[in-house]
């Protein structure tokens, strides 16, 4: 288990800050991750990772030449917010635009994807790949949706060593992508990690039994079988991986890269003996191994396990592969770095904090109806926060049916957040959308997770519908949620019935505009449309989920409502006290 931390909370602030002074000349901290020390050359692709702390090496490890420009690190399993995501490939950038990419989470495609947009809309060019290489978590030939997990190595180096070359975003996406298709990767697991501070595993495998297929925070493998010798288990992983072979790419005569990685707990003399026997089962089928590695390189804190990935290469892969890097936890070659004239200089902590600024909020002018409505939002979120709080243990139970349980936490931590920042904008005479816009860019960057990134788009295009001038009334309000619900199915993908908290914010709407068309104020067409929501949430207890983390365990969920339509039903009640008008 993990026993050394302090305040389990800041388990991952923690360590970024002790990698940051034990590797002090490769990265810089920067708010939401860590950048190279020297700066990007002009001219060059910045390549961006992340996900969530938890996977040392990955991420901040491979950052530095021939690499990542940057990593964004999360809470423990946790996706970085879309503002962290954000700042990352700001400061990262040399003008010639940001590569971010990550494995297939929802929490990370929905934070890096809107990360991509901030940065898009500051004039920063900027793309998203997804990592889908675990052909146990979906049915073959669905790499769309497919975890990313081990596969993130051969796609982050060779994206990185295109950057390196001078290729352009394009042409990095487009390696990345081809790199991403050519990777395959098994995993198994022994026994399950644990959280700092946690009292027991995330999940246990009996006894004497192996886990496969298993995702890097434990989510749920497609079969149990009894521990095997090493050469037992090199075969499963062998047939495992070989019985997906990417569409057209050929076995016998294939040159491919292949990593035996180590989940955190399993000796590297145990790994090598494993790539013995699983080297030898390779050149049976007729497949030649270049460059492999094996050891510790997408690791689940303490979870006992290994994973086998194969890339098939063409020339092009080959070369960038086996290119030159100098990184703190992965070195390859001799690299020469490229600068010129003012670039790649070495930079301050405080040079590199000030390139990942966010340009200001709105600065527009705000009359005094706005400023009231600010105030008003502000008390509402402390009321939503003290709620969240009560509800947490609550919320988890419920998640905890069908999901990993962490939905109360990242609630508490969301709102909590979102108040404090909502109290700082309004005492500065903020207007109502700024103090919106303030809150739910907070309530992203600090609950982590989907439910993160959903609140924090929610009070985002609230926001920008209603802007600073003005008291928002119960027709702008009841179009200001509409907008947010609108943003929220454009994100996820979810529609009505996929047991989502879409299933209790479409009801609000729709009651709220009924109440706003009906000439109600404010506050009476809030109160009824609280408890329209209220009433919806519950009715998810039939539903069965269609999206998110619930799915693969979707009938276990019937019987139980959707946690976040719940959490939106609460937030909706304990706003309605304090409704204006």
């Amino acid at each position: 288990m993990t026993r050394l931390f302090n305040d389990p909370s800041a388990f991952a602030e923690d360590a970024k800050a002790g990698f940051c002074d034990a590797f002090s000349t490769y990265v810089v901290d920067v708010p939401g991750g860590v950048v190279r020390r020297r700066r990007t050359r002009e001219g060059k692709v910045a390549v961006v990772i992340g996900g969530g702390s938890g996977h040392y090496p990955a991420f901040a490890g491979v950052v530095g030449p021939g690499y990542a420009d940057g990593a964004v690190m999360g809470n423990v399993f946790t996706s970085p917010s879309a503002a962290e995501a954000a700042a990352v490939g700001r400061a990262a950038s040399g003008g010639a635009g940001v590569l971010l990419t990550t494995g297939n989470y929802a929490g990370d495609v929905l934070n890096f994807g809107l990360a991509v947009e901030r940065l898009e809309a500051e004039g920063i060019p900027a793309r998203y790949v997804a990592v889908t290489d675990d052909v146990a978590s979906v049915g073959k030939g669905a790499d769309g949706r497919r975890r990313g997990i081990a596969g993130d190595v051969p796609v982050f180096k060779c994206a990185s060593a295109a950057a390196e070359e001078g290729m352009s975003l394009d042409e990095v996406v487009r390696v990345a992508e081809k790199t991403n298709e050519r990777t395959r990767t098994l995993g198994v697991a022994f026994s399950g990690c644990t959280l700092p501070g946690a009292d027991g595993p995330l999940f246990t495998v009996p006894e004497g039994r192996m886990g496969v297929g298993l995702g890097i925070h434990g989510e749920a493998g497609i079969d149990e079988v009894d521990m095997p010798t090493a050469a037992e288990l090199a075969r499963t992983l062998v047939d495992g991986v070989l019985g997906d072979v990417p569409e057209g790419l050929p076995v016998e005569g294939a040159r491919v890269t292949a990593l035996l990685n180590g989940l955190g707990n399993t000796k590297y003399e145990e790994l090598f003996v494993v790539w013995k026997d699983v080297a030898a089962l390779l050149r049976e089928r007729g497949l030649e191994v270049v460059e492999p590695e094996v050891g510790e390189l997408v690791t689940s804190l303490d979870m006992a396990g290994c994973s086998l990935t194969l890339t098939w290469l063409d020339e092009e892969l080959e070369r960038l592969w086996g290119a030159p890097a100098d990184t703190p936890a992965y070195r390859k070659g001799r690299l020469v770095e490229v600068t010129g004239d003012g670039d790649g200089a070495v930079r301050s902590d405080d040079e590199a904090a000030r390139a990942a600024e966010a340009p200001p909020l709105s600065t527009g002018p705000v009359d005094e109806g706005s400023r009231a409505a600010g105030a008003l939002v502000a008390g509402a979120l402390a009321a939503v926060a003290e709620r969240m709080a009560q509800a947490e243990d609550e919320l988890g139970r419920i998640d905890a049916v069908a999901g990993d349980g962490d939905h109360g936490r990242g609630m508490v931590r969301g709102s909590a957040a979102a108040r404090d920042a909502a109290r700082a904008a309004a005492d500065r005479g903020a207007g109502v959308g700024t103090v919106l816009q303030a809150a739910g860019d907070e309530w992203a960057a600090r609950a982590g997770g989907t439910s993160g990134v959903l609140w924090g788009e929610l009070l985002g295009a609230a926001a920008k519908h209603v802007g600073d001038e003005g008291a928002p009334d119960a027709a702008t309000t009841a179009a200001a949620v509409r907008a947010g619900y609108d943003r929220l199915g454009e994100l996820g993908g979810a529609k009505p019935g996929d047991k989502t908290m879409l299933d209790a914010l479409g009801p609000f709407c729709d009651a709220l505009d009924a109440g706003a068309a009906d000439g109600r104020g404010l506050r009476e067409a809030w109160a009824a449309a609280a408890e329209r929501a209220v009433e919806a949430a519950e009715a998810t207890r039939e539903l069965t989920p269609k999206v998110g983390r619930a799915r693969p365990l979707a009938e276990r969920s019937v019987g139980t409502p959707d946690a976040g339509a719940v959490s939106l039903g609460m937030v909706a009640t304990t706003a309605a006290g304090t409704a204006d008008r």
